[in-house]
């Protein structure tokens, strides 16, 4: 049977109740919703809907539903809203669109800002907008200083961030591992190094530079070396300006088991610095573990795995001494874990958003803090060095001097390596 919508409004009572009775399949020929809307509203008019009785109001419902392919309940609702509002039509649909908080300038700037840190965790990333705008009074910075670690995901998968940002291939962590067999303990107090060597690669049987990485267990203050071959002549000067840069008194000294530390002439300079020295225990790779991690973090991620001639070690430690080191301490943010037992007995490190701090602050934030600085050390002086400029602009001149070196070392190199 083929009823169509301009014949199907004709329809007596007794005819509705003769068609509601019958099997057959049933064709509508208007197909899309405005036509069968229509067809509903005509027929309630012509049939007199709401003067009807309850059963003759159920036929009618029936009968529509089966003559356009509707279900009951939507014949329901459609009814409803014409004895409502005295028609039946679609309702439009809209949807909810919530406000725009970050503008497209806010996605620049924290590409901007990405670029210039090298891609820190969330975290790190959102400390450092508070820090420009609280402490150096950056307006721009305002919004996002208030951002969520998760919503700032959510800019950095955007669109315009993806073709704002350059994209960068995970780096591999460095494992070497270095020690007096036994763990140190500082019990909160800075001044307990943790120190490993990172080896800048080879080039045709040719030793590159030697990377020497001390980071403080507490504060994470960290003082990078480089040196030109790994024996005394060349260690042990460098060695001491590490422990010269540290503003706080070194207390312990902890390295894996490698030569270039475990021998007489480091021992006896730590013992003329009445410093502690301990080294790494057999089977137990956590003792050195932070130092490690700062290896992949900071010295690869900055200086890459390409091969740097022996000869220019002092060029790579006045950068180390100029650029990098100042932005480590004192405008890079870094997490300190809160470790936990959970119900088995395991530990368990978690690194909350509000305790991520630049090793400086981490510093002043120690009890009786003042008490471990070196004699000829304040914090008003550190302070100046602080506060000479901000987080970003510290990142942006200290990119700027590592390219420039690699770019010299490249150019300077018999067979130029390749950086990356």
């Amino acid at each position: 049977m083929q009823i169509r919508m301009q014949n199907a409004d004709v329809l007596t009572q007794e005819q509705i109740q003769e068609f509601l009775k019958g099997s057959r399949s049933i064709e509508f020929t208007g197909q899309n919703r405005a036509e069968r809307y229509g067809f509903v509203q005509r027929e309630l008019v012509a049939q007199e809907y709401a003067a009807q009785g309850r059963k003759q109001r159920g036929a009618i419902r029936a009968y529509l539903s089966k003559v356009t392919g509707l279900s009951l309940p939507q014949m329901a609702r459609l009814i409803r809203q014409y004895r409502q509002e005295g028609v039946v039509e679609a309702v439009a649909y809209r949807r909810r669109r919530f406000p725009t908080k970050y503008t497209s300038r806010d996605v620049t700037l924290l590409a901007e800002v990405d670029r210039a840190h090298g891609w820190l965790s969330g975290p790190a990333t959102v400390h450092i907008f508070k820090r420009e705008y609280e402490q150096f009074g950056k307006a721009d910075h305002a919004r996002l200083a208030e951002i969520s670690v998760g919503h700032l995901y959510n800019l950095r998968h955007s669109q315009r961030y993806r073709k704002l940002a350059a994209k960068w291939e995970p780096t591999r962590p460095s494992a070497i591992v270095i020690g007096e067999r036994r763990k140190p303990d500082p019990q909160g107090r800075p001044g307990f190094l943790r120190i490993d060597t990172v080896h800048q690669g080879d080039w045709e049987g040719a030793k590159g530079v030697y990377h020497i990485n001390a980071v403080d267990a507490v504060t994470q203050w960290q003082v990078v070396g480089c040196v030109e071959r790994i024996s005394d002549q060349f260690v042990l000067p460098v060695l001491e300006a590490i422990l010269h840069q540290f503003p706080f008194r070194i207390i312990g000294f902890h390295s894996d088991n490698g030569s270039e530390y475990v021998n007489y002439e480091v021992a006896k300079l730590l013992k003329n610095l009445l410093i502690e020295f301990t080294k790494s225990r057999a089977n137990r790779t956590q003792d050195n573990a932070l130092v490690e991690g700062k290896n992949g973090a900071i010295i690869r991620k900055h200086i890459g795995y390409g091969y740097i001639a022996a000869e220019h070690a002092e060029r790579v430690q006045k950068f180390h001494t100029t650029h990098l080191n100042p932005y480590l301490n004192f405008h890079r943010p870094c997490g300190f874990a809160t470790v936990s037992l959970d119900a088995r007995g395991k530990r368990r490190r978690q690194y909350p958003r509000e305790d991520y701090a630049t090793p400086y602050e981490k510093l002043k934030s120690l009890s009786e803090a003042a008490s471990y600085l070196k004699e000829n050390m304040s914090f008003a002086r550190l302070d100046q060095v602080a506060l000479a400029m901000s987080d970003t602009e510290s990142a942006k001149k200290m990119t700027a001097a590592k390219t420039a070196l690699l770019r010299v070392v490249k150019t300077e190199s018999p067979t130029p390596p390749q950086f990356h």
